[in-house]
């Protein structure tokens, strides 16, 4: 007796909840190309950012990517989505720390953006991605008015993915997905080496 019960409440909560999205899913009638950034200080934005490439290309979607803070060194997700069409723009002086040469990044920085500008105008591409942009901001390599004014005037049906640290609150105001990636345990703080196929 009591297992019907539980099993009746149980259905009845599932219901409800079922009601509730088929009432959400409803109401969402706007079809648009949308904004999405994926920030805060954990592990896995660019990751984020990848599946969300992996997908729009199962779907046979055209996509670009433009990497900033990134170098020459071997690349996961180049070596796998490049043989599907994917376009990569990669900023290719490494980190800032390592480089520290300002002039020169912020060259590299303005290449790459000059091709994320292009395709952000161009509506063949179903999905441009901006990884670790938000550094070229925060570093004022890149005028952010320029950076708003080529995302919200791009075509309507093109979506766009930011990654990055500390996303400039401009760029989260015009975002319709933010997703703030938290840090709970990492294992490079116990001492153990970054890996190729893990965090590259």
């Amino acid at each position: 007796m009591e297992t019907r019960t539980n099993t009746e409440r149980h259905r009845q909560r599932q219901q409800k909840i079922k009601e509730r999205v088929d009432s959400r899913v409803a109401a969402a009638t706007e079809r648009k190309g949308i904004v999405l950034v994926f920030t805060g200080n954990g592990k896995g934005k660019s990751t984020a950012a990848f599946g969300t490439v992996t997908r729009a290309i199962g779907h046979g979607k055209t996509v670009g990517v433009a990497q900033f803070i990134k170098g020459q060194w071997d690349n996961g997700e180049y070596n796998t989505l490049h043989q599907h069409n994917v376009e990569f723009h990669i900023m290719g002086t490494g980190f800032t720390w390592e480089t520290q040469n300002r002039e020169e990044d912020i060259q590299a920085a303005h290449a790459v953006w000059q091709e994320s500008k292009r395709m952000l105008a161009d509506a063949r591409y179903d999905l441009v991605v901006l990884d670790e942009l938000t550094y070229m901001l925060a570093y004022h390599y890149l005028d952010i008015q320029e950076v708003i004014a080529s995302i919200v005037n791009r075509p309507s049906h093109q979506s766009v993915v930011v990654t990055g640290r500390g996303c400039h609150s401009q760029l989260l105001d015009i975002a319709d997905t933010v997703s703030e990636i938290r840090p709970v345990k990492h294992a490079f703080d116990s001492g153990i080496q970054a890996q190729s196929g893990i965090d590259w």
